[in-house]
């Protein structure tokens, strides 16, 4: 992906070195690699994310509540256009690499077809958990998900800690946006 790729400002490739330093030593320890890379694997292609919203839907339709299945349709509506523009004119548009391989991955892991700015993951984790977080209020839930699955692709090696700060930036801007467009 070296074609194209953009340069980084030195600000953020030194963040870059400075949470990855100390958001690296737990790599290699087994019950912390799981919980990663099951977290990231889950996440893809925002299964996670879909699955709570139909498991949220069909409580409230089998209770009787059909605003609330519509509002987790909304989410993983939302959720659908959220990852079409990010991994679309987003990603094309800024083509920052990945980072550099890890020398060997202890679980599976799908490799990424897409550049690494912003992380699709961590775009679609906040942008569940603002969505989530308003029509549910289990706020905490919510975030605390997110948090992992944007960490798990830090840990994993997929994701520069930029990448996933500024995927968590859009994905709550556009959520924001989405619940002004579609309250």
């Amino acid at each position: 992906m070296s074609s194209g790729a953009r340069s980084i400002p030195t600000a953020v490739a030194a963040f870059d070195r400075w949470a990855e330093s100390r958001l690296s030593s737990a790599r290699g320890i087994d019950a912390v690699d799981r919980v990663a890379y099951g977290l990231s694997q889950a996440a893809n292609h925002s299964l996670l994310w879909h699955g709570i919203n139909a498991a949220d839907s069909l409580g409230a339709l089998l209770r009787g509540d059909r605003t609330r299945a519509a509002r987790a349709l909304r989410r993983s509506t939302v959720l659908g256009f959220e990852q079409a523009l990010v991994n679309g004119p987003v990603k094309s548009g800024i083509l920052r690499e990945r980072p550099v391989p890890l020398a060997e991955h202890p679980h599976r892991l799908r490799s990424p077809s897409t550049t690494s700015f912003p992380s699709g993951h961590a775009t679609a984790g906040a942008c569940a958990a603002v969505l989530g977080s308003a029509d549910t209020g289990h706020r905490w839930a919510w975030w605390t998900l997110a948090g992992l699955v944007g960490w798990s692709r830090i840990h994993v090696g997929l994701h520069h800690p930029s990448d996933v700060l500024g995927g968590w930036l859009i994905g709550t801007g556009l959520a924001r946006t989405a619940q002004r467009i579609w309250p």
